[in-house]
């Protein structure tokens, strides 16, 4: 059987502690490979050789750092296949799906290549007699990453190029269940030229995250996640005295007007709904249909779901494919199995689905649930799969009002014709992406991303702006250099003036 073992150093240190982890090819439900989960012990040899090459990579020179950086994008490009077919045997994610989460962790690998403009100070000359100030910023350290499941390769992406183009080094800690695309990332940043020790990949389960959170080595720790954990890494890593950009969970809403095209919002609630089988925290989960269209728009998003072709990843013809685990597929089965008791109209059950010649895969067909009730466990929950709940508002206003009463302001989408509606709503909504007829408004690689409220946990979204900000902190210098024809001009104790 395959291992995964670690990444440390830049290059594979098998696991000490004697403790591996299943990884499953969800299509079969075959156990392929196992993975090494570190012990407390490993994450602290990993952490130490972070930060001797912090040594000599926190000193390094912009244009060094970008001539890597330069190099790994064009690895990652040439490879874009072999990591999207690791993605999709781990995870399960149809290929094509694979590909756009590699494309779209490269546009924040294309953000750190342009790293020497971000990093530019400021400088006030002549505040005083003679008196300069320039402010800078500076790398923090050693800073780990913890990321999910549900995009192996781009949500590490979104992380440690910023950070290592910024000066630190890394420790990622991928998730347990697809463990390969991590370390492939590793392996082609070595082949780039990245110094050894400067991206190290540790492998482990709650044991190492522990370790991570609480090692005095690391100076930040970024996170995304569910809700539940992403607090717990930030009481926890906060209490420890580090930096934390914590992202959580969603329930995210499409809002729906009279005047909206239905047939493209449809197509879109679809698409946002159940792509990836559902399987992202900025999924379309809620759609809240406004006045009279309830029922022609269900209709649509019916008729297109139906038409879904579910197989295996590497299937050409398979436009979704299956869940992660099977837990995770009974878990997801068990809200549509209890929507009607809880007063919802179920229009499409996914759950009993199978694909022949794979029926021990972790499948799930699609399901649309309407007249959701907002205190019901389909519509409260994260559900993290396939599964559109529709709820009916009669007017604007109490559609806002609905979505803003959520606990979760990952994000949220309008669909219509107004442009005055569509004004007013990216304004008033309490979340923290909007789309106006785009249903998943994840930002290019130069905005940051990020929610409000229970979504996120922290001062700082991720990547672009403010994920430079999160991984360097600001210093000010104030400078004055006598003129060579002064004399000494002796002590004053009086308080520093600047005219």
């Amino acid at each position: 059987m395959k291992t995964v073992n670690h990444w440390i150093g830049g290059k594979t240190v098998e696991g000490a502690s004697g403790n591996y982890g299943p990884v499953t090819d969800p299509a079969t439900g075959e156990v392929t490979t196992q993975v090494a989960l570190a012990s407390a012990d490993e994450v602290d040899a990993a952490v130490r050789v972070a930060q001797e090459a912090y040594q000599t990579w926190g000193q390094s020179s912009l244009a060094a750092r970008t001539k890597v950086l330069f190099a790994y994008r064009a690895l990652l490009d040439a490879n874009r296949d072999t990591i999207a077919e690791l993605i999709t045997a781990e995870h399960g994610k149809v290929h094509s799906d694979a590909l756009g989460e590699v494309a779209r962790g490269l546009e924040i690998v294309e953000l750190a290549c342009g790293i020497t403009t971000q990093l530019k100070g400021e400088l006030s000359t002549s505040v005083s007699s003679r008196v300069d100030v320039a402010a800078i910023r500076q790398p923090l350290g050693v800073v780990a990453g913890i990321t999910p499941f549900n995009f192996p390769a781009m949500v590490p992406m979104w992380m440690f190029p910023l950070a290592v183009a910024c000066g630190n080094t890394f420790i990622l800690k991928p998730s347990e269940k697809d463990p390969s695309a991590a370390n492939k990332l590793a392996e082609l940043a070595s082949e780039a030229g990245l110094p050894d020790g400067v991206l190290n990949v540790v492998h482990g389960d709650k044991v190492a995250v522990d370790a991570l959170l609480a090692h005095p080595g690391i100076a930040a720790v970024s996170f995304v996640g569910s809700t539940p954990i992403a607090r717990h890494i930030h009481t926890t890593a906060s209490a420890n005295g580090k930096r934390v950009q914590a992202l959580g969970g969603a329930k995210n809403h499409m809002l729906v007007l009279p005047d909206a095209d239905l047939d493209a919002a449809a197509d879109a609630a679809v698409s946002a709904a159940y792509g990836s089988a559902g399987e992202r925290c900025m999924a379309i989960s809620a759609v809240v249909a406004v006045g009279a269209i309830g029922d022609a728009l269900v209709e649509k998003i019916r008729e297109r779901a139906e038409k879904i072709k579910i197989g295996p990843g590497n299937d050409p013809a398979s436009e979704m494919g299956p869940l992660i685990t099977a837990a995770h597929r009974d878990k997801v089965a068990s809200y549509v199995k209890g929507a009607a008791d809880q007063g919802a109209d179920v229009v499409l059950d996914g759950t009993g689905y199978t694909v022949d010649g794979f029926e021990k895969g972790h499948w799930i067909g699609l399901s649309l649930l309407d007249n959701v009730k907002t205190d019901s466990d389909a519509y409260r929950d994260e559900i993290f799969g396939p599964v559109l709940c529709v709820l009916r508002a009669e007017t604007y206003e109490e559609g806002v009002a609905l979505i803003n009463a959520s606990p979760f302001g990952n994000g949220t989408a309008i669909f219509t014709r107004d442009g005055g509606a569509a004004r007013r709503f990216q304004l008033e909504i309490e979340a923290g992406m909007v789309g106006v007829n785009v249903p998943i408004p994840v930002p290019v690689g130069y905005h940051s991303f990020g929610g409000w409220k229970d979504s996120l946990f922290g001062d700082h979204h991720i990547y672009g702006n403010d994920g430079i900000h999160f991984y360097t902190r600001g210093k000010v210098v104030t400078t004055r250099w006598p003129d060579p024809s002064e004399g000494h001009v002796g002590v004053d104790l009086g308080f520093p003036r600047n005219h």
